[in-house]
């Protein structure tokens, strides 16, 4: 415990690192107000209570913050943004010129910044449109159309470009990484509300008692530590550069290390599984005979075994699809010979890039099957009775998401004081988050 208020009190001694906590607190205090600020022209009396709750538009609401079904000015959150964000590394990708953008450096960054901003405003107004249609009713609306779609759709894009800008301002003025501690924050925002309903029915209640619901947090830390052992694992690829001699000075001759992320992927996979999981869903709200038939059914009710493996199976194709498009073991074979670096035992260019290959084939295997079960674990928290909100944080998107965001935090926090010649966060070893994984383009960090 003295070792913890050392570290709060080096930390609050460090007037950089102080003010950009303090900056990122108001940031995000500012995100939590307007998460309640119900858009202009909605009778918030009339709104559903459950809307936003289940599927596909309960992970959207988990994401904002309660923003979605409240009919906040923040209701859509940055999930525009982070759609924009996949949809230009996706071009970076697939379209040459895009792909030479990514290559150009820093001015190449900035133009690719601009380009996601603009299409972030088109992302939002399409789905504003659509937001104004399903999940604000009728009689909720305090003036007519047209002039309540127009206006609620200008109030949206908005409020997502806000947003977008408090983030932006997070990483620079604050502690970074500010997408991502805007998500976590939304994320985290549900979490006591979800304890809270947990323990009226397991402890007040008739649920099982105090027993169980100590059970349920002693697996939650366990799921968690499992989560952190994902996100965290990588293998080493030892790399020796070629030793030169100029003058009386020697460069290169040192050995360095390629760290392969397990789940190169992050979350994305999570996230293209669940989007096709409510295909069904989708297509039986339109044709009723075939909302009724035992496959859709199944595939629609996520505790059910069909929906489970499917849902495994599709997560662990995606992983290794994602991981394919984003990680370039030839563009990194490439940048090693420019730079007069070799695997030991490997020829440089064409067998390097192999062996980089069937290693990350190896190891996203086991990588992929790890996210399967954490994904699917939430279905299995639900089977055994624990509340549905509840159940969301033992894994799935929102548990790797916070996990991710939270070393990453430390990690920019443990740098400062390292930076100031202060002790760590922790006794022994020092805290990495998500590393950036190579790709095609250089090294980017995680889009979440």
């Amino acid at each position: 415990m003295k070792k913890f208020f050392t570290t709060l009190s080096n930390i609050w001694k460090i007037e950089d690192l102080r003010v950009r906590i303090i900056n990122t607190l108001l940031f995000l205090l500012i995100y939590r107000v307007g998460s309640y600020v119900v858009l202009p022209g909605v009778d918030a009396n009339v709104l559903n209570a459950q809307q936003g709750k289940e599927g596909l538009l309960g992970l959207l609401n988990m994401f904002a913050g309660g923003s979605f079904s409240r009919a906040s000015i923040f209701a859509l959150g940055v999930m525009p943004y982070i759609s924009a964000s996949i949809v230009m590394q996706l071009l970076g990708i697939a379209v040459p010129y895009f792909t030479k953008m990514q290559k150009e450096g820093e001015s190449g960054r900035n133009k690719i910044n601009q380009w996601t901003r603009y299409m972030t405003i088109f992302i939002t107004a399409a789905q504003a449109v659509g937001y104004v249609r399903s999940q604000i009713p009728a009689n909720g609306h305090l003036m007519t159309d047209p002039y309540f779609t127009v206006l609620t759709t200008l109030t949206l894009t908005a409020g997502t470009l806000f947003v977008m800008w408090l983030g932006e301002k997070i990483t620079d003025k604050g502690i970074g990484n500010g997408i991502s501690l805007i998500i976590m924050v939304g994320i985290i925002a549900s979490l006591p509300g979800a304890i809270g309903s947990e323990f009226n029915d397991k402890v007040i209640g008739t649920g099982g008692g105090p027993i169980f619901f100590i059970v349920e947090l002693v697996a939650l830390m366990a799921v968690v530590m499992f989560t952190i052992l994902i996100v965290q694992g990588t293998r080493k690829v030892a790399v020796q550069y070629a030793k030169r001699i100029v003058g009386n000075k020697q460069y290169g001759g040192v050995r360095q290390y390629i760290p392969l992320k397990v789940t190169a992927a992050g979350v994305m996979p999570i996230i293209f599984a669940q989007a096709l999981m409510f295909i069904p869903a989708t297509i039986g709200s339109f044709f009723p005979k075939i909302a009724s038939s035992s496959i859709v059914i199944a595939l629609s009710n996520y505790t059910t075994w069909q929906h489970n493996l499917v849902f495994a199976i599709l997560i662990i194709l995606f992983t290794f699809f994602y991981t394919a498009i984003t990680v370039n073991p030839t563009q990194m074979a490439d940048d090693m010979k420019k730079n007069n670096g070799f695997i030991p035992g490997v020829k440089p260019g064409q067998a390097t890039s192999s062996f980089l290959d069937g290693v990350i084939s190896k190891i996203t295997l086991p990588g992929s099957i790890f996210l399967a079960i954490v994904a699917i674990i939430p279905a299995f928290a639900n089977m055994a009775h624990i509340n549905s909100q509840f159940a969301r944080f033992f894994g799935g998107t929102s548990l790797i998401i916070l996990v991710g965001v939270v070393l990453d935090t430390l990690q920019q926090i443990e740098s400062h004081l390292l930076m100031r010649h202060y002790d760590g966060l922790m006794k022994t070893g020092r805290i990495k988050g998500r590393s950036a994984v190579p790709t095609a383009a250089g090294t980017t960090p995680p889009v979440i």
